[in-house]
C-alpha cells in the first residue's frame, strides 16, 4: 500500500539578500511568480497534500493570488511560519499531527522543500522518494564542483577537505513522518543548550542528524536546483526556465 506523502513548502523567507521590496518567492520568474513552480510540481506529482508556510499576514494573500489563482487543490493548509526557518517547520509539522490530516505518523513521509528553489522535478521527487523509503531520512544535494577552503577568523586558509567527499545539499528533504516530528520537538524542548554549545540548527537533516543520531542518505538532485538568494540567482532562474 502506497504511504501517505505531505509536502511542507516553506516561504516565509524576508529574502533580504535579494535587495528588493518583493518577498523572493513572490518575484516573478517568467511570467508567475517563484512559489508556483514548485507547488506545480507538488501538485502533478504523487505527493498527496501540501502544507504551505508564508509569513505571518501573507496567508490570506497566498490562498486568494496563488492557491485559488493557479488550482492548486493539494494545499490544504496555509500556516504563517516563525522567526526562523526551524520554527516555520516546527509550525508545519504542528499541523500533520492533527487528527484531521488523518496522516498515520508511523506509516507516512514529509518532503521538506524551500520555495525559493524552483526546479523542482519528478524526477528528483521520484529519486528522494524510493531514498526515504529505503533510509528513513534523505536530502537531495549535488556533489560540489569547485574546491572548498575551510578559513579561520582571520580569513586565512587553515584546511583543503577532498572534494570528492562534499555535497551541495538542495531540498527536498524527506523523512518519516515520526522521525521528523520527533527531531524537531526535541529540538524545541533543546534548541538553547545547542546554541550555547555553538551549535546552528540550518537544515533539516542536521536536526534529524543532531537530535536522533539517525543517518541521513544524499541523493542526487540538480546543479538547476538553485535557491533564489540574490538579483544574479534570479538572472540564472530566467536562463533556466527560457531554455525549457
Amino acid at each position: 500500500m502506497k504511504k501517505k506523502c505531505t509536502a511542507i513548502l516553506l516561504a516565509a523567507g524576508q529574502g533580504r539578500r535579494m535587495r528588493s521590496s518583493v518577498q523572493k518567492q513572490y518575484l516573478l520568474l517568467g511570467d508567475k511568480p517563484v512559489i508556483y513552480y514548485s507547488l506545480k510540481t507538488f501538485q502533478d506529482s504523487f505527493i498527496d497534500d501540501i502544507i504551505l508556510v508564508t509569513g505571518n499576514g501573507d496567508e490570506s494573500y497566498c490562498r486568494k493570488e496563488i492557491v485559488d489563482r493557479y488550482h492548486f487543490t493539494k494545499v490544504k493548509e496555509i500556516v504563517a511560519g516563525g522567526r526562523e526557518r526551524y520554527d516555520s517547520v516546527y509550525n508545519a509539522l504542528q499541523v500533520i499531527k492533527k487528527k484531521e490530516m488523518r496522516i498515520p505518523n508511523e506509516d507516512s513521509f514529509v518532503f521538506i522543500h524551500d520555495g525559493a528553489r524552483p526546479f523542482l522535478t519528478e524526477g528528483i521527487l521520484l529519486r528522494t522518494l524510493e531514498a526515504v523509503t529505503a533510509d528513513h531520512a534523505c536530502v537531495a544535494g549535488m556533489p560540489v564542483k569547485d574546491t572548498i577552503k575551510i578559513v579561520d577568523e582571520k580569513g586565512y586558509a587553515i584546511q583543503t577537505p577532498d572534494r570528492n567527499s562534499l555535497w551541495q545539499v538542495q531540498t527536498p528533504q524527506a523523512f518519516d513522518t515520526s522521525l521528523i516530528i520527533e527531531a524537531y520537538e526535541r529540538l524545541m524542548r533543546e534548541k538553547d543548550g545547542l546554541a550555547a554549545r555553538g551549535i546552528r540548527i540550518t537544515d533539516d537533516a542536521m536536526v534529524v542528524e543532531t537530535l536522533m543520531g539517525h543517518s541521513v542518505r544524499l541523493v542526487e538532485g540538480s546543479y538547476e536546483n538553485i535557491k533564489i538568494t540574490t538579483p544574479e540567482d534570479l538572472v540564472a532562474a530566467e536562463a533556466f526556465l527560457s531554455r525549457g
